[in-house]
């Protein structure tokens, strides 16, 4: 199978945009795409990759706006990747390894908690702080939202009970935030996670541990896979 065949595969349902712009950056990244040359035309790469003209554009600009392509007019015009190839500064590489380790250790202890919250009695409390910490992560700036994000889930784990499955999660969220603040925020992407945010609070909330923990988990999911693709 040609490389750009295996790279531009259909994406998955959940995550479709944060998964359309880790491909895309894993094509640039690899070379498969190299430095000056032309991204697939618009209508080509949707079909390849599974998802609407919208979602594509959406992961386009974001790369854009991030320095990573441009966008040219004209008869040969397209989206074309930029000559050179932007570059982590040293202090921003990250050890595969130690990215892996930090996706690993959040997705055990926040899916777990999701879990672990929705299955326990909340008091009056509980249910006040998790809908507040939501309104204020969903109302929050582009400057303010990591740490309005780190409080709803300090929240939902706090949600547990549990002060020591409390600061593990606070542990593997100051480690998932320094690896955050290494890669551009993308308005698509907060969009969704406020609506996976949702989705999530709501099954706490109801009781459902499995649908919370299901909706955790995609959420983390769409992290990882922005994560994997500006620092991979």
């Amino acid at each position: 199978m040609p490389v750009q065949d295996a790279l531009f595969r259909p994406v998955r349902a959940g995550n479709a945009f944060e998964e359309t712009v880790e491909r895309l950056m894993q094509a640039i990244r690899l070379g498969v795409v190299g430095p000056g040359e032309r991204l697939p035309a618009e209508r080509e790469l949707a079909t390849r990759l599974g998802v609407s003209r919208v979602t594509l554009r959406e992961a386009i600009r974001s790369l854009q706006d991030a320095g990573y392509v441009e966008s040219r007019r004209g008869r040969y015009g397209g989206t074309f990747v930029k000559s050179p190839v932007p570059v982590p500064a040293p202090d921003r590489r990250v050890d595969p390894e130690e990215l892996a380790d930090a996706l690993t250790l959040r997705a055990a202890v926040e899916t777990g908690a999701a879990e672990c919250a929705a299955a326990r009695a909340l008091g009056p409390s509980d249910r006040r702080n998790l809908v507040a910490r939501l309104t204020e992560c969903r109302d929050a700036t582009l400057e303010e939202y990591r740490r309005k994000d780190s409080r709803l889930h300090l929240a939902i784990a706090e949600a547990t009970g549990s002060a020591s499955l409390t600061a593990a999660v606070a542990d593997a969220r100051t480690r998932v935030n320094a690896l955050l603040d290494r890669i551009p925020l993308l308005a698509p992407n907060l969009a969704h996670s406020n609506e996976q945010h949702e989705v999530i609070v709501a099954g706490i909330v109801a009781g459902e541990p499995e649908a919370a923990r299901r909706a955790m988990a995609e959420h983390l999911d769409g992290t990882a896979l922005l994560l994997r693709g500006f620092l991979s």
